[in-house]
């Protein structure tokens, strides 16, 4: 292993988390309880919440910078084949995953004022359902489990999400 890669960990390292996260984030209720579109956009809205809440937890844990630099860098490795899948084509690959990093970025900032604050709500208007509000049954069905996850990620152990294993 490289010294790049002792410092900052290696996307391999995050590839159970990642997985995890992603069946996390493609569970039906999400789509059919919190009406949160099923679509290219939709998943991806879903996938980079449950992302990001992840990223925030490991953000708290001074050992996580090696396994946060891994698992954006897994996301990344991701989005790039799902790009050419649906016909983005190599010249603009590179601006699109820009783009997503960007708003990964955004939502990881959203999210963590929204905690702090008491409330995400508004995190997840503007980034899940992209400023259409889906109705107080929907919106809580998915604030109240995401909180109930990010409740159980702040107890479970760094080395734990490593491995892949979230909080049920």
């Amino acid at each position: 292993m490289g010294l790049i890669d002792r410092l900052f960990g290696r996307k391999d390292d995050a590839a159970a988390l990642y997985a995890g996260i992603v069946e996390r984030a493609r569970r039906p209720h999400w789509y059919e309880d919190g009406d949160v579109a099923d679509t290219i956009d939709g998943r991806f809205d879903m996938i980079a919440a449950v992302l990001t809440l992840t990223l925030l937890r490991i953000e708290r844990d001074p050992a996580g910078d090696r396994l946060g630099v891994a698992l954006a860098e897994r996301f990344v490795d991701d989005m790039d084949p799902q790009l050419r899948e649906i016909g983005i084509g190599d010249i603009v690959v590179g601006k699109h995953i820009g783009r997503m990093m960007s708003m990964l970025g955004g939502r990881l900032g959203a999210y963590r004022d929204g905690l702090a604050a008491g409330s995400i709500d508004e995190a997840l208007v503007r980034n899940l359902y992209r400023d259409a509000h889906p109705g107080e049954p929907a919106l809580a069905h998915v604030r109240d489990a995401l909180l109930r996850f990010d409740t159980a990620l702040a107890t479970t152990p760094l080395d734990a999400l490593a491995k892949g294993e979230l909080p049920a």
